[in-house]
């Protein structure tokens, strides 16, 4: 696979540095019985995370990836939903394998780092400085840091203007639909993750330039 070598990596979290779903599906089902309702289990909820939790509770409620329920229904759930991840960002999360060693090799490249998520920053910031990575990144772009997120290419055009590098010159790796859209978008290239969170999808079916299976191969990719 040809890839040219990147000035600037920006990252997403969820599927991609941190296996999240444990804590989000803990706080789902929660919220679900604290509404007086069944949990759906981590299995089901694994298949409705990668757009925020915002879309995470409205799938919740629903039952199902599409769909919408009515507005008192989210008006009750959602700030339980916020009350219960805030005590549970990290307590059943983890890094992937791999992160650790790609993360070290970036570094000592030299390359200029972000992030870019749609998770909430009350939430993202919290989860890396858990797991000691907050520092790797010169720019953390969060789900609320624009009025835009992924798959609109603003937050990856608004990383690169901030390190003034042109996108032609910028890789995004990401495991989602989501992070392809937004990269193609961009004018950045796309590597994803095989084990992250793309409802259930195969992200090869999504054509990224290319697909890796733990970040320790960057330093054969790049």
């Amino acid at each position: 696979m040809n890839l040219k070598k990147p000035k600037m990596i920006l990252i997403d979290v969820d599927g991609t540095l941190v296996d999240s779903v444990p804590d989000l599906a803990y706080c789902v089902d929660e919220m679900m019985r604290r509404l007086g309702r069944q949990p759906h289990g981590e299995a089901r909820v694994r298949n409705w995370v990668g757009n925020g939790v915002e879309r995470l509770v409205r799938r919740a409620l629903v039952g199902r990836l599409d769909g919408e329920p009515s507005d008192a229904d989210f008006a009750r759930a959602y700030p339980v939903f916020l009350e219960l991840y805030a005590d549970n960002t990290a307590q059943r999360s983890q890094l992937y394998p791999g992160v650790r060693e790609g993360l070290a090799y970036l570094e000592t490249r030299g390359y200029r780092l972000g992030c870019v998520t749609n998770k909430a920053a009350q939430f993202t910031i919290p989860l890396l400085e858990h797991f000691g990575i907050h520092d790797a990144f010169g720019i953390i772009v969060a789900g609320d840091t624009l009025a835009v997120k992924k798959p609109d290419p603003g937050p990856l055009l608004y990383a690169a203007q901030h390190f003034g590098v042109d996108p032609g010159d910028a890789l995004m790796l990401g495991d989602s639909r989501s992070d392809v859209t937004a990269a193609r978008a961009a004018g950045f290239q796309i590597v994803c993750m095989s084990y992250g969170y793309n409802h259930g999808e195969d992200i090869r079916d999504y054509a990224p330039d290319a697909v890796i299976d733990s970040m320790a191969e960057l330093a054969d990719l790049i």
